[in-house]
């Protein structure tokens, strides 16, 4: 693996073939990622595994209580946005407008795409359970960004997908989750379609000299 090449070229995949992904992949796959560090090696993360009809029957029940509960993709953010974020967050919507499905808002692909899983054949709930406080959570950030790499060189395209922890409690009854879990992200996963014309877009990076302050 050219881990920096693969750096410089991974994308979050929006467009997947109707393809599985083998359970070896799968195995292999998550075997690669759990190698990332945590805090004094407690590993806290655990993954759920939802492939094919049990994959599309979970995405039924989360776009539905989407449209419920009238919940949207967002930030997260406690009060507005200084300029600078928004200014990136304008610049994935300007490269992606021009590739989204006819009569499609951008926020209605999101939402609707992220409960669906963008349509991978697969989904990768990652959880975490109560007995660990959210500084934890930064274990968790590490095992994703492993584990998307891994899957970029194994010929497989990702996406993190973040809205789905809004349906923490539906998520665990159909998946039959112990209440003490906790949703954190939810990563798509399958192979990517070289012809979808949503995975062409690239949006931009923001300089180092716009988030790197240097002393010393």
């Amino acid at each position: 693996m050219d881990l920096l090449k693969a750096i410089e070229e991974r994308r979050s995949t929006r467009g997947f073939l109707d393809k599985p992904v083998g359970r070896d992949s799968l195995e292999t796959l998550l075997r690669l990622a759990t190698q990332a560090p945590s805090a004094i090696n407690l590993q806290p993360w655990e993954f759920a595994v939802v492939s094919g009809e049990e994959r599309k029957r979970l995405s039924r029940v989360l776009v539905k209580r989407m449209r419920e509960k009238n919940i949207s993709c967002g930030p997260g953010a406690t009060r507005p946005l200084p300029e600078y974020f928004v200014e990136r967050q304008r610049g994935l919507l300007n490269v992606m407008l021009p590739h989204l499905p006819e009569q499609k808002s951008f926020q209605d692909f999101i939402n609707e795409g992220s409960c669906n899983f963008y349509g991978a054949p697969t989904a990768i709930i990652i959880t975490i359970d109560d007995v660990f406080s959210s500084a934890r959570l930064t274990d968790i950030g590490i095992v994703v960004g492993y584990l998307v790499l891994a899957a970029h060189d194994l010929g497989l395209g990702t996406c993190p997908i973040g809205l789905i922890t809004a349906f923490d409690e539906d998520i665990k009854e159909e998946l039959s989750l112990p209440e003490e879990k906790h949703v954190v992200i939810g990563v798509a996963v399958g192979y990517r379609d070289p012809d979808a014309s949503i995975n062409q877009p690239r949006s931009e990076r923001a300089s180092l000299n716009d988030m790197v302050k240097w002393r010393g």
